[in-house]
């Protein structure tokens, strides 16, 4: 009832006297009215915004001093090879290393961290002689957020695109020899979204407890009503959201494990990508930086962080409701091309996905059925005994595992 309780909070501070054990609709009844009259008369009214949001980059004096550099919480040569691309959706930040001659691997991260999440896997992959390129999601980390279009597969997939053509390196012409493509979370139903339409330009495909086939019955009816747009005054959703992801999960994280039947909530999709194991090293040039450290961060002082969170819950590649055509259709074609044997086709006939046995989001056993019969037996499965967040804690492993996939 994480969200009714948000709810009832809010009420009590505005003087207004809620009995939160009323039946469920009822509830909801009483919010969503609340919610209507509170977003005319106080501080939640609606405010133009802006088409891009600025991210915390823009905000930065420079020059910056190599002690402002460093004073960061993200700094900003956190990873190797950093640029920031200029395009008509904002400003993206990515980062490209490794030798210019190795296997060419792109890396897509989760839903509420910036791609410093997979820092580790990144430095473990070069470290096996890969070049690999891994950029922040729009709204998160240093990359801006563009607030008039939904963030959906369709622009997720023209920021992979912008992130790929800012390269010296050619990444997708006849000589590039394809690349990988990795995605985790939320950005492994981004991936499986992007191959089912460019199968031809990846070699492989990588699916790190991905979204894109997440039953309807495991999300929460908590979270259908806060995300459902026009339910209640955006600027109210806003607030609820960020003060329900900064009071829960980054203060008290749930046990792993600990509720793998119940359903998805709103701080759920955050949860699940913390770690605090002392052993995760994400940024080799800043060895104590870690997850919950830079989600925190992102939260507070990311303008366009919690726009481009309920945005993407709302219009991403999350349900199997809206995906399932995507994830279809990459099956098919990996079915043909096995008929076919076509040599300028994936290099690979199994999409390798790798899942979490105890992962609280992503459901092992309904997303192995699942994703099996979307992709018409096209899949190997490999398991980490560990939950949700293992790319980020168990990444020289898996960066092994990713490698022998390939070769």
């Amino acid at each position: 009832m994480a969200f009714f309780q948000q709810t009832a909070d809010f009420v009590t501070d505005s003087a207004v006297n809620l009995n939160t054990q009323r039946p469920f609709l009822a509830v909801v009844g009483a919010s969503v009215a609340l919610g209507l009259v509170l977003g005319s008369l106080w501080p939640f009214q609606h405010t133009p915004q802006a088409k891009i949001i600025a991210s915390p980059l823009k905000g930065l004096k420079t020059p910056l001093s190599d002690e402002d550099k460093t004073s960061l919480v993200i700094p900003l040569d956190v990873l190797p090879g950093a640029r920031d691309v200029s395009t008509p959706y904002g400003s993206i930040r990515v980062y490209e290393w490794g030798p210019e001659n190795g296997r060419k691997v792109l890396l897509i991260h989760g839903i509420s961290t910036p791609c410093l999440s997979l820092g580790g896997l990144a430095h473990a992959l070069v470290d096996r002689g890969c070049r690999v390129i891994i950029f922040d999601l729009f709204g998160r980390g240093y990359s801006d957020t563009p607030a008039d279009i939904p963030q959906d597969d369709r622009l997720f997939t023209t920021q992979i695109l912008l992130a790929l053509a800012s390269s010296p390196l050619s990444w997708t012409g006849a000589s590039s020899g394809q690349f990988s493509l990795v995605g985790y979370s939320l950005g492994g139903g981004i991936a499986a979204a992007f191959a089912s339409h460019f199968p031809n330009l990846i070699s492989s495909l990588v699916l790190l407890a991905p979204s894109g086939l997440l039953r309807d019955s495991h999300i929460s009816y908590q979270t259908r009503v806060l995300y459902a747009k026009g339910a209640l005054p955006e600027a109210l959703v806003s607030s609820l959201v960020k003060g329900r992801l900064k009071a829960g999960p980054l203060i008290k994280p749930k046990p792993h494990g600990a509720s793998t039947n119940e359903k998805v909530g709103v701080e759920d999709a955050l949860t699940e990508e913390l770690s605090s194991s002392p052993q995760q090293v994400l940024s080799r040039a800043y060895p104590s930086l870690t997850t919950a450290e830079a989600v925190s961060w992102q939260v507070d002082n990311h303008p366009g962080f919690v726009t481009a969170f309920i945005s993407s819950i709302r219009n991403g590649p999350i349900p199997q409701e809206t995906q399932l055509e995507n994830w279809k259709r990459l099956g098919a074609y990996l079915t043909l091309q096995k008929q076919q044997r076509d040599a300028t086709s994936l290099s690979h006939d199994k999409v390798l996905i790798v899942l979490g046995e105890i992962d609280n989001v992503i459901s092992k056993n309904d997303f192995v059925e699942d994703a099996t019969m979307a992709l018409e037996g096209n899949a190997q499965f490999e398991y980490f005994s560990i939950g949700h967040e293992f790319p980020s804690v168990k990444y020289d492993e898996l960066a092994s595992k990713l490698v022998g996939f390939w070769n």
